[in-house]
């Protein structure tokens, strides 16, 4: 049999080194957080956990872990049939549950009588999230970081996605949050990601960057959406050099249009949406935006919105939180399009190099 373990720092330091990530845990599990790539195998799955933690309290832990092993069997034996009959020998996996006890233990024993290479994970997911959480100020620190500024509607996320196709390193937070960072900002049929699958993802992220190189990011703030930037990252970022793109209000209306079509075919939904403002803005004013949004005047609501919200916000944040704004250098597309912004991202990437 071949079985060993490896500490949650050992592996977090080259998961490529392993064929395959096997996590044990249920589905719920798996689903709130898990390890990048990592495929799910249930030992026991979601009502069998429920039924056998119950056994424990009603019944007695003998007679649970009894129940359990049987399930338990079945479900690996179903795994090994579905996933495993075609693995090669020299098929190296990494196997984890919660806490590196009994459900991967039992998946990776029978692994290892197989004949396969089967790594254990000490400690299972707990120990390696507190590594992650333990490794991000490192990475954040050791990075190099441009922070796009811009007010509302002037294209950061477009100049970000033009800076990584112009070959620059690009953290893009908002898609790793699946949320646009704004009132408006919730995705349609995107949910986001738990705070602990958001910061497995970012520390995911953060340790694909060369640090040799500078990395663009986005200014946000401390959430985006319902979760929130690791603290030791926003602090990297609000003492970095600063661009600060600038569009024609014309423009911004015009992207903002585009980029949030789905509010333009659904009024309904905007101006449920616009509801969020009533504490900061007023009933008064919000019922007007809903009303012109009922007369099909979407566009001057949007650039109401820019006017007496976003932008004094926006301005009003990134001279109190961005150390370096004032100093910050500008960035002016000739217009919103993709190609005004590559052109852009190529001069700002050539500075660089």
């Amino acid at each position: 049999m071949s079985l060993k373990t490896i500490s949650a720092e050992e592996a977090l330091q080259d998961l490529a080194r392993f064929d395959a990530i096997i996590d044990a845990r249920s589905e719920d599990e798996y689903a709130l957080d898990h390890l990048p790539g990592a495929l799910n195998w249930p030992t026991l799955n979601n009502q069998e956990r429920h039924e056998i933690g119950t056994m424990y309290v009603q019944v007695n832990a003998f007679e649970a872990k009894k129940r359990g092993a049987a399930m338990a069997a079945a479900n690996i034996a179903q795994h090994i049939n579905a996933h495993v009959i075609d693995k090669p020998k020299d098929w190296k996996p990494l196997a984890y549950c919660w806490r590196g006890g009994k459900r991967s233990g039992s998946l990776s024993l029978v692994l290892g009588q197989i004949g396969f290479n089967v790594t254990l994970l000490e400690g299972g997911y707990k120990a390696f999230r507190a590594a992650v959480l333990q490794d991000i100020p490192r990475l954040a620190q050791a990075i190099t970081w441009r922070v796009v500024c811009g007010t509302t509607g002037s294209g950061k996320t477009r100049l970000l996605h033009a800076l990584s196709q112009a070959g620059a390193q690009v953290l893009d937070l908002e898609a790793l949050a699946c949320h646009r960072s704004s009132v408006l900002g919730a995705l349609p049929g995107q949910p986001q990601p738990s705070q602990k699958n958001f910061d497995m993802r970012v520390w995911h992220a953060l340790k694909q960057l060369d640090p040799t190189r500078p990395v663009f990011v986005e200014s946000e703030s401390k959430k985006v959406g319902n979760v929130a930037v690791p603290e030791s990252l926003i602090n990297a970022m609000r003492a970095s050099p600063c661009i600060n793109l600038l569009l024609s209000d014309q423009e911004r209306v015009a992207l903002l249009m585009e980029e949030y079509d789905f509010f333009v075919q659904n009024t309904d939904a905007f101006c449920e949406r616009l509801g969020a403002l009533i504490e900061l803005r007023g009933r008064e004013v919000v019922n007007g935006w809903v009303a012109q949004v009922g007369s099909g005047q979407i566009a001057a609501v949007v650039q109401d919105l820019l006017t007496h919200h976003y932008d004094p916000v926006y301005i009003q944040s990134m001279k109190r939180n961005f150390a370096q704004y004032a100093l910050a250098v500008e960035v002016s597309p000739a217009d919103r399009t993709p190609a005004a912004m590559l052109a852009e991202a190529q001069k700002l990437v050539a500075q660089d190099t």
